[in-house]
């Protein structure tokens, strides 16, 4: 018998464990080493979504371990009024590697956490309450978060938080509005800011929004969008927050996402790849926004803020990323993943989009190229093929669109793993088409 069917413990999980969206897969996950995750009989699984879109430096880099290990020995949590040497040096080290106006830090734990804490303070430093954010996002599962996550989750819970708007998220490959048959984002943008308008009752405080949203399709905002929708904020006296809990730290080919369009936020948040699979993340703002927030009285008092441990392998993170210039190695590993995701593309029609940046890639499932039909069940089987295969993708399902796989592999995959990679889903695809 396989020991992924060990009867007690999946009796105890039956059992114990509360179910927290979609099922589980009928294997027990015993290690993790690099690009790879072992189940209990020892087979490997290509990890092509590094964990939860988190492992930016694989699984189990030693260098991490190490600091783990000396941080749990000495120090690792300390009272939330106390300070470490490893918060103060990650509050600083972050305020070096990014932009002049992100000056300042706090230290949480996950990604919703940090948004909460970042709505919190756009809500009191602008005296205002109303947030909008894209119709595919997802910004976390904590309350005001949660009001700011329209992709799942918001039926059967109540009303979400009062002045929750949003907008449509663009979308090349679907486009609503276009000229000529050309995708005008722009009119789309003035259009949907025109509703916004007409809705708010003059209490617009901030706009969220992530520079790819991953879990609404992998959708690579425009280049010039992200300047159009600070203008637009400005000129409505809302601070702009980016989500960058995916895409910093060097996965898209820059250090973070928003680079690129040469655009700084008014408060950006990290999480997932900033403590490579441990729980850690963080917001930054200006110095002007935090002096104003502390003298009204911002609080956000949580367990684990400031813990010295994670902060510790926030800097040893950063310090690998940098000194091994994974940035680069996302750009050069991302064009290969790309041009082999494209060659899949053209033997089969099911592929409808390859769209991303660096090693942080989309492919979309559909019917066929022609009618961009969706086709769930499609997605679905290549998922669970994959798998068989030796490969873990994750697939999202959402309306409007077919099954797009969102790839994510860590920066350290090497060429070789790629190609496995490549090949998995070629057979995986062929033997579900």
């Amino acid at each position: 018998m396989s020991a992924n069917a060990d009867p007690l413990f999946w009796k105890n999980a039956r059992q114990h464990l509360i179910r927290y969206g979609g099922r589980f897969e009928d294997m027990i996950i015993e290690r993790a080493q690099g690009a790879f995750v072992y189940d209990a009989d020892g087979r490997a699984i290509l990890d092509f979504t590094s964990g939860q879109m988190s492992s930016l430096l694989g699984h189990g880099h030693p260098e991490v371990a190490a600091v783990i290990a000396e941080r749990a020995r000495n120090l690792d949590h300390l009272f939330s009024g106390m300070l470490s040497r490893p918060v103060v040096d990650l509050a600083t080290r972050l305020a070096e590697v990014t932009p002049a106006g992100l000056d300042r830090a706090m230290l949480l734990s996950t990604g919703g956490e940090a948004n909460e804490a970042a709505i919190k303070m756009a809500k009191l430093y602008t005296g205002k309450y109303e947030v909008v954010s894209f119709s595919q996002s997802w910004h976390g599962m904590t309350g005001g978060a949660a009001s700011a996550t329209y992709s799942a989750g918001r039926k059967g819970y109540g009303p979400a938080a009062v002045g929750s708007f949003a907008i449509p998220a663009p979308y090349p490959y679907r486009p609503r509005f276009e000229v000529a048959g050309v995708f005008d984002w722009q009119a789309e943008l003035d259009y949907a800011f025109d509703l916004i308008d007409r809705q708010s009752s003059g209490n617009l405080a901030a706009f969220i929004a992530e520079p790819i949203l991953s879990s609404g399709g992998l959708i690579d905002l425009p280049l010039g969008y992200l300047r159009a929708l600070k203008n637009k904020c400005v000129e409505r006296g809302m601070l702009l927050i980016l989500d960058e809990a995916q895409t910093g730290l060097g996965r898209t080919g820059t250090l973070f996402a928003f680079e690129r369009d040469g655009v700084v936020p008014d408060i950006l948040t990290l999480s997932k790849t900033l403590g490579a699979g441990l729980p850690l993340s963080a917001v930054l703002t200006s110095a002007e926004i935090e002096e104003a927030c502390h003298e009204r009285g911002f609080l956000f008092y949580t367990t684990h803020v400031s813990d010295p441990l994670p902060a510790a392998v926030g800097l040893k993170v950063l310090e690998i990323v940098q000194r091994d210039d994974l940035t680069q190695r996302a750009r050069t590993a991302g064009h290969r993943l790309e041009s082999g995701l494209r060659n899949l593309q053209e033997e089969f029609d099911c592929i409808g989009d390859v769209r991303g940046r660096g090693l942080f890639l989309g492919m979309e499932i559909v019917k066929d190229r022609a009618s961009k039909k969706a086709a769930p069940e499609l997605g679905a089987a290549i998922t669970e093929a994959c798998m068989k295969l030796g490969l873990s993708m994750n697939i999202v399902q959402l309306p409007g669109m077919g099954g797009v796989f969102r790839i994510a592999p860590p920066l350290t995959v090497s060429d070789d793993e790629i190609d496995l990679g490549l090949r998995l889903l070629r057979q995986a695809i062929a033997n579900c088409a």
